[in-house]
């Protein structure tokens, strides 16, 4: 997401101009905002058909918005006194205004469709130029409401028809299905082993499906779509992304990395050493990099020993799928040789920018799709909180992540 300087000049203008449009008493609000209860009730005024969803025999607890696409905007492992874990716009969402081109509200993981650019894409018109005057997100994937069809303590599900055109003039009706489950401790502990009582953690998995409901086939000659999440989370200066890479030869899986995307990550930011890609998460410098399917293991992490906070994130990834869709703002060569995992680090341009947040996102592979046919893309955020030895034992127990070296 975010390829391109103008879209953080634009987004640093916005956020200037929705400053000016609150009120005192509003600026204290979100200034205020500190842990999960405050995100809580200032969503809540916002967004009166919220989704709570939180398990009796622990701290976890998550929020969803279906104004947002079903978004979960937040969780925590602490209760309603503990920190919040996504972040959230606070400003964009107080300012009771939309933006043009896109609405970044947050949320620590949002239902997004690729591709962004090319001759397949979905935020441009036919046409038009590769620009960001000509870029916007879809309202379907931005603005639009998704309909609850059904709601417990633990599970929301909900379920969204949309028609969306891409760049080439392909037409997809499609038709989506998004379930999103808070997971109990035993849960966890099935993809984790056992897990240290005294560690605190909240884990939601969100079960994405699209189906094909037109007439036609979805065709590499017409274009395809693809399922893709983003996660935006607070970065802090003690935050650092692990993403696992297939270690082999270059010339049967490519290169290990693509970290040149708003030009070359500096050498002090990433690090890449016996199978882990280090990526530094501070909202300092904008910087992005992306795994392609042929690297790519299911599952990154990031720590912030500042809070002694391991968030892991496990998503879908088909063993021999090796089409995915491309984003890039050009015409393609190889449309279908897009990234499956990618990490963001927001920064500021010209002393501006959107927030203080990274992202770490996954992608299905490209969705060939006979009418009537569906494609699922299966995600799990989990946040682990303890103290810095048990985080230490655990990273190395779990995934053989030495956390001490991140300091």
């Amino acid at each position: 997401m975010y390829k391109f300087l103008p879209i953080f000049l634009f987004f640093g203008i916005m956020s200037c101009n929705n400053a000016t449009d609150k009120t005192d008493n509003t600026i204290d609000r979100i200034t205020a905002i500190n842990n999960f209860k405050e995100s809580y009730d200032f969503l809540k005024s916002y967004h009166a058909n919220l989704v709570l969803l939180e398990d009796s025999t622990s701290n976890a607890k998550i929020i969803v918005l279906p104004n947002y696409q079903g978004r979960v905007m937040t969780s925590t492992a602490e209760g309603f006194n503990g920190d919040s874990y996504g972040w959230v716009n606070y400003d964009l969402i107080a300012s009771n205004k939309l933006t043009p081109h896109i609405n970044a509200f947050g949320g620590e993981e949002r239902f997004w469709l690729g591709p962004e650019g090319g001759q397949f894409s979905l935020f441009f018109k036919k046409g038009s130029d590769f620009t960001f005057d000509n870029w916007n997100v879809p309202k379907e994937l931005d603005t639009d409401s998704f309909s609850v069809v059904t709601q417990s303590n633990n599970e929301v599900a909900f379920e969204k028809n949309m028609q969306l055109n891409n760049y080439s003039g392909t037409a997809f009706d499609i038709k989506v299905n998004r379930k999103i489950k808070l997971l109990s401790k035993q849960v966890i502990e099935a993809s984790f082993g056992k897990i240290n009582d005294s560690i605190q953690m909240v884990g939601f998995e969100t079960n994405n499906t699209i189906t094909n409901m037109g007439k036609n086939s979805w065709t590499k000659e017409s274009g395809l779509i693809s399922i893709w999440l983003l996660s935006m989370l607070n970065a802090t200066d003690n935050t650092t992304v692990v993403a696992p890479y297939k270690q082999g030869d270059s010339s049967q899986l490519g290169k290990i990395v693509t970290d040149d995307y708003f030009g070359k990550v500096p050498a002090d930011r990433l690090k890449i050493n016996n199978g882990f890609l280090y990526f530094k998460a501070d909202a300092a410098y904008r910087s992005k990099i992306g795994i392609s399917p042929q690297r790519a293991l299911p599952w990154i992490a990031s720590y912030d020993a500042g809070k002694n906070l391991l968030t892991v994130a496990q998503f879908s990834l088909p063993a021999n799928e090796f089409n995915y869709v491309n984003s890039t703002w050009k015409q393609q060569e190889f449309p279908f040789a897009g990234d499956a995992v990618n990490a963001y680090n927001d920064g500021p341009i010209n002393n501006k920018q959107i927030g203080k947040f990274y992202e770490i996102e996954s992608s299905s592979p490209a969705a060939a799709l006979k009418a009537g046919d569906s494609l699922q893309h299966i995600q799990k955020i989990i946040h682990f909180k303890g103290t810095p030895q048990q985080m230490e034992a655990f990273a190395l127990k779990a995934l053989k992540i030495n956390l001490k070296a991140l300091k």
